[in-house]
Order: C-alpha cells, then sequence, then structure tokens
C-alpha cells in the first residue's frame, strides 16, 4: 500500500489532493507521496503517524520522544506544529530546543523526588 492510500484509510476526506497536503506537510512531496508503506525509514514512520494523528483533530496529544529517528529538517517542522498545536499536549523529549520554545509546565521525576513547576524550560533551569 503506498502512502496515499494508507492515509486515506484514516480521512473522512479521501480526495488525493487533500491527503497529498497532508503528506507534504510531513515532507512526503511528489513521487514520495506514492512510496510503499512498508519500505518507511523510522523517520518516516514517525512522520506518518504525526499526519494520522493530525487528521484526527484530536485536543489531547502524548508524545514519547517525538524528535527520535527525525533528521533535522523534520524535527524542525515538528517543533513549528508543537508550538502551534491548540490543545493540551503531554511530552517526554531530551530535545532542549523543542523544551526551551514548547513547554510552559515541567514535570520531572526521579527515583526520590517529584517536581512540577509551572514555567517554561529556561526558568526551570534557574
Amino acid at each position: 500500500m503506498n502512502l496515499v492510500d494508507w492515509l486515506k484509510q484514516f480521512s473522512a476526506d479521501n480526495n488525493e489532493t487533500f491527503i497529498r497536503s497532508w503528506l507534504g506537510r510531513m515532507l512526503f512531496s511528489g513521487e514520495e507521496a506514492l512510496k510503499q508503506a512498508h519500505v518507511l525509514s523510522g523517520g518516516e514512520k514517525v512522520r506518518c503517524m504525526m499526519a494520522k494523528t493530525m487528521l484526527n483533530r484530536g485536543n489531547l496529544l502524548i508524545l514519547d520522544e517525538p524528535t527520535n529517528h527525525l533528521d533535522l529538517e523534520s524535527i524542525t517542522s515538528l517543533n513549528d506544529g508543537m508550538k502551534k498545536y491548540k490543545g493540551v499536549m503531554l511530552f517526554a523529549t531530551q530535545d532542549e530546543e523543542i523544551l526551551a520554545t514548547v513547554a510552559n509546565r515541567i514535570i520531572e521525576i526521579n527515583e526520590d523526588k517529584f517536581t512540577d513547576k509551572l514555567c517554561g524550560y529556561e526558568e526551570y533551569m534557574k
């Protein structure tokens, strides 16, 4: 199954132009949108799952290390999308750029300590 057909399964709008626009947002342009799903790299699979998630238009996102397997261009695009997201987002990451630009509440959980601060990453680090 190619990416256009794969993503159509999760969309209320099955128009190919609409589906290709979503794939384009995830950096699958032109012929890349016709790539077979079973040959995707780890980063490409992550980008496809992000497209699927965004099509659902949920108001809660839970992301565990969302930048793993992504190249720099994809990380930048993800960061921009996270900044624009209007719902609630709970994420775990070691990416300091995403922490600094997206996080507005830091919850740190260690073996013997739990910290919950309503502030950005830079303020938390002070």
